[in-house]
């Protein structure tokens, strides 16, 4: 049964759950489904799709949404930004989640379509995700609510506590829980536990992470996100870099110890980033004692 994951809470005081990214191609697609056939075998309590710049794969992203749940019996979680968007298509976009009994969306404002340096709303649009929360959250209860959340602040927000006021406001609109961007150092995520707690944040925060396969890929990806490499990581991975069974075995270790500590300090869970492949976080999983 598909259900709204803030009801999959109240039964569970852990969660885990998988995100994947629209595939480009119609091979891809399917490539993808093999991927999660295979993952649903782990028993996962829900799935999450994203979502393009400026809405790039905003049809993909609903069709896979609705057919993992038709497909699988898993729930999933559209991701829905409102950047290139006026207020008459979100709300068109909505409708068509509910046609297709998609109950959960995670709110974020999203990036501009690459190249755009400059990003206005768009012609009746919103500018900010606690108004995106606001929309969603006038379909009278019809949606579970997420919003991303930032351990280290948000690259755009001056500093830690402009962003946990932000947070706030995103939760007083309708934000229901908080998937975080990927970080590497635990004592980040905890301390910023503590940090949207003093600011009246008291909702479940569940980690997001993303296994490292590659020292070059994580330079990349945490580059565009913003998001730190301790120098713990670096020792590790640098000398490794090239050496792909290698960084593979030191990936899998490294990520199953920093799981394991979140579990066992109190995360609420597991959100992990597959980057649509079986594995690493199959393996990861399996040694997992959760």
């Amino acid at each position: 049964m598909i259900r709204k994951v803030t009801d999959i809470f109240k039964e569970k005081k852990k969660t885990y759950s998988f995100e994947f990214f629209p595939p480009k191609t119609p091979a891809g697609v399917a490539k993808l489904y093999e991927t999660i056939a295979e993952l649903n075998k782990l028993g996962p309590d829900f799935a999450s799709v994203t979502y393009g710049a400026g809405g790039s794969t905003r049809g993909t992203t609903l069709e896979i949404c609705a057919e993992i749940q038709k497909r699988f019996n898993l729930t999933c979680m559209h991701h829905f930004t409102c950047v290139g968007h006026s207020q008459a298509e979100l709300k068109s976009i909505l409708d068509l989640m509910k046609q297709n009994n998609v109950k959960n969306v995670l709110a974020l404002r999203g990036d501009p379509p690459q190249g755009v340096e400059k990003w206005e709303p768009a012609a009746d649009g919103i500018e900010y995700c606690y108004q995106l929360c606001g929309l969603i959250r006038s379909y009278d209860g019809y949606f579970s609510i997420g919003v991303a959340g930032f351990p280290e602040g948000h690259v755009n927000c001056p500093d830690k506590e402009t962003d946990s006021k932000y947070l706030k406001i995103k939760i007083d609109h309708g934000g229901e829980f908080v998937v975080t961007q990927l970080f590497f150092d635990n004592s980040i995520y905890f301390e910023y536990l503590e940090r949207i707690k003093k600011a009246g944040v008291n909702v479940r925060v569940l980690p997001g992470i993303l296994p490292v396969t590659s020292y070059q890929g994580l330079l990349k990806f945490c580059n565009t996100c913003g998001a730190t490499i301790p120098k713990k990581v670096h020792d590790i991975f640098k000398p490794l870099d090239g050496n792909d069974e290698a960084t593979y075995k030191a990936g899998v270790d490294f990520t199953v110890k920093q799981c394991q500590e979140l579990i066992d300090g109190g995360a609420p869970g597991l959100h992990f980033f597959t980057l649509n492949k079986v594995n690493p976080t199959k393996d990861i999983w399996d040694k997992l004692k959760k």
